[in-house]
């Protein structure tokens, strides 16, 4: 299994770079899961063990806290996207393949892209070569079960929070100056002077009439 690893590694891809691509879904998950955020950086050792370089070892970790549902706010993917196609990457790695897309599209544009320029591709299980036929027919059934869980997890929570209203205990985040007492009922936030501030806020705009006024006031 190592020799057929280190087989897929030639001269040529340890001429280029490695770019690792680390992403967390939420900025909560970013702080909170501690572990996976780890363990995605430490996949720069792989690269070290197959022959790069830790100076041709490049980190993208600009998207985290965003999901990877779509790729229109996530200028790290782009800019993955962009350099394999130039020809600057000699492999791909990702913790797992939800970490760099979990929309197919987005995910066989990568691969497409890899195969064009035979760039290698290396998640947590193992090392591919898409350019194979039958590393590529993995790498796709991998971005297919990605994007479905996330279907599902979207479709789960979605169950929950139904479940939740059906039997009235569902609670959506209060506008600042609200909030929820012991009985579940929505009432002025008991810090007085949040009270004050939002009756200065409603008081000011029924003295001046317009919301421009208003933030020009607060403004000054």
């Amino acid at each position: 299994m190592v020799s057929q690893i280190v087989q897929k590694v030639t001269g040529q891809h340890l001429q280029r770079k490695a770019y690792l691509y680390v992403r967390q879904s939420s900025l909560q998950q970013v702080h909170t899961n501690r572990e996976s955020t780890e363990r995605q950086y430490a996949l720069q050792q792989r690269a070290l063990e197959l022959g790069w370089p830790r100076a041709r070892i490049v980190v993208i970790d600009v998207d985290q806290g965003h999901s990877g549902a779509s790729t229109a706010d996530r200028k790290g993917f782009q800019q993955l996207v962009a350099e394999v196609g130039l020809g600057k990457a000699g492999i791909v790695l990702g913790l797992e393949v939800s970490r760099l897309a979990r929309n197919n599209s987005d995910w066989h544009q990568l691969l497409e892209i890899c195969g064009l320029t035979q760039t290698l591709i290396l998640d947590e299980d193992g090392l591919y070569n898409p350019c194979d036929f039958n590393d590529r027919l993995l790498l796709g059934l991998k971005g297919t079960m990605s994007e479905a869980e996330l279907h599902i997890i979207k479709t789960r929570m979605r169950g929950g929070l139904l479940n939740k209203a059906q039997r009235g205990e569902l609670r959506l985040s209060l506008p600042a100056g609200f909030a929820y007492d012991t009985e579940g009922n929505v009432v002025l936030d008991p810090d007085k002077q949040v009270q004050q501030s939002v009756h200065l806020l409603f008081q000011t705009y029924r003295r001046i009439g317009t919301v421009h006024g208003l933030v020009a006031y607060f403004n000054k």
